[in-house]
């Protein structure tokens, strides 16, 4: 394909998103897919010759847009918020069009300054002060892994340079909560810890926020017993019921024992933007690093997960490699972002959030954020004034956590978990909506995920008439 016919097929492309970021309210929510359904529609022989732009978007209608859950809905009320705001998918596409080659400054030396300027607005933009530095990572999973290694180096004087932790003398600790993300164990096996010095730290009863009282007598203990506490991982916006860890209170008992402070608020981070949520991150300065995803409820398209830092020498010591072939004239005077992180090369991800913010605009965020938290609120109260529907947990975010509770089995506690799988699924099924399933303190609720693009009152309004009716009908 030569420069004259990307362009027509790219405007023939660009005709056909739009078109369906128009439709994307009028799909089914999700996936209308049985296992293998696409592989199957799909040629089983790699193609020898080119095919025409046409067949290729015949088989996107046909095959691949009903092989997707439609993460642009209105109507998506699942997981949490993974918005692609247009203007954030300009900067992807231009990233693609450049293919720029991030391993050091010197291969693009744009890539790299324009993270450092897009950073530098995220951190005055969510009121952090001036000692962060950030850079860009694919997801949280990423950032928080690096976090991990950063903390296990600083706890044992940089043990990758002589024995590694098989060299030290005593087991490093890892403390977090049961509400906190998959990906914090995750993180914590990947970098070395072992399974068996994670802990869980207990919680409040009510907003499941870690107890800092709690995480001092875990740490003395380890202490006592000849353990080293290396690492806390405060959750700040959990994924289950959007909990929030006491910030502030750990960083002063995580001091106490030289720990690493890692702040993870993948999803609630957006809410920095808005200085009447910051509370909610009262005393993160203190912490060590903080990762938060812009891919999500602040819009910037997919990667695009934040990870800053407190203290970018001790990060460049554990994560730097200096091949001969990369070796320059500027080394020193320049940020080289392949030692912030885990991989060499690097896209252009600066472009997502370059164009995401100068096309779109801090306001205009900052607007649709505080409409997704009242249209929370007003599916919150709705839930609170029936009598057979309870809220869960407060509702601090955008997150609404319910459970529909029919006087019929109320005092069952089976019958109600079976029943919440049920009309959840029943409405997913439908592909009216799509809502999710989750455990929450033992027992099943239903969470209510508002923050799409696209969501408004009108679509909040359609998703309670929907539970209601469909609740009902399934106890009668």
């Amino acid at each position: 394909m030569n420069p004259e016919e990307f362009r027509q097929a790219a405007h023939e492309l660009v005709d056909w998103i739009a078109d369906y970021r128009l439709s994307v309210g009028d799909l089914p929510v999700r996936a209308q897919v049985q296992p293998g359904e696409v592989y199957r529609a799909l040629a089983t022989a790699p193609p020898e010759v080119g095919e025409p732009l046409a067949n290729l978007i015949a088989d996107l209608d046909q095959v691949i847009v009903p092989g997707i859950t439609q993460m642009q809905s209105p109507r998506n009320f699942a997981w949490f918020p993974a918005n692609a705001s247009l203007a954030s998918v300009l900067g992807d596409f231009t990233s693609s069009g450049l293919g720029a080659l991030g391993i050091t400054w010197q291969s693009a030396p744009a890539l790299t300054e324009v993270e450092q300027v897009v950073t530098e607005w995220l951190r005055q933009l969510t009121g952090l002060s001036d000692h962060w530095k950030g850079a860009i990572h694919d997801t949280a999973s990423t950032a928080g892994l690096v976090a991990m290694l950063a903390a296990r180096e600083r706890v044992t004087y940089f043990s990758e340079m002589r024995g590694g932790l098989q060299a030290e003398p005593a087991p490093l600790v890892v403390y977090t909560t049961a509400a906190a993300h998959s990906s914090v164990p995750k993180a914590v096996l990947l970098a070395g810890y072992g399974n068996d010095n994670l802990r869980y730290v207990a919680h409040d009863a009510v907003t499941f926020a870690m107890n800092p009282d709690a995480l001092r007598t875990q740490m003395q203990a380890d202490v006592d017993a000849g353990r080293r506490p290396a690492a806390v991982v405060a959750t700040i916006g959990s994924t289950g019921i959007t909990a929030c860890d006491p910030v502030r209170a750990i960083v002063d008992v995580a001091a106490e024992f030289g720990a690493w402070v890692h702040v993870d608020a993948a999803m609630a981070g957006s809410a920095m933007l808005l200085p009447e949520y910051r509370h909610l991150f009262d005393g993160i300065d203190g912490a060590d690093s903080i990762c938060w995803n812009p891919h999500k409820w602040m819009g910037t398209i997919l990667d695009c997960s934040l990870l800053y830092v407190s203290d970018v020498v001790h990060l460049t010591r554990v994560m730097a490699t200096n091949p001969s072939y990369l070796q320059s004239s500027v080394d020193g005077e320049v940020v080289q972002f392949k030692d912030w992180g885990i991989p060499l090369g690097r896209r252009f991800r600066a472009l997502k959030l370059w164009f995401h913010l100068r096309l779109d605009g801090a306001e205009a965020i900052r607007e649709r954020l505080r409409r997704d938290l009242a249209n929370a609120q007003w599916l919150a109260e709705r839930v609170e004034a029936e009598d057979e529907w309870q809220l869960v947990a407060p509702v601090r975010l955008q997150t609404v956590c319910v459970r529909h509770v029919p006087a019929v089995i109320a005092s069952d506690p089976d019958a109600l978990d079976a029943h919440q799988q049920k009309w959840a699924e029943a409405i997913t099924a439908s592909g009216k909506v799509m809502v999710t399933p989750a455990v929450h303190d033992g027992r099943w609720m239903v969470r209510v995920s508002i923050g799409s693009e696209t969501t408004e009152l009108a679509d909040v309004e359609f998703l309670w008439s929907v539970m209601r009716s469909t609740a009902f009908d399934l106890t009668v």
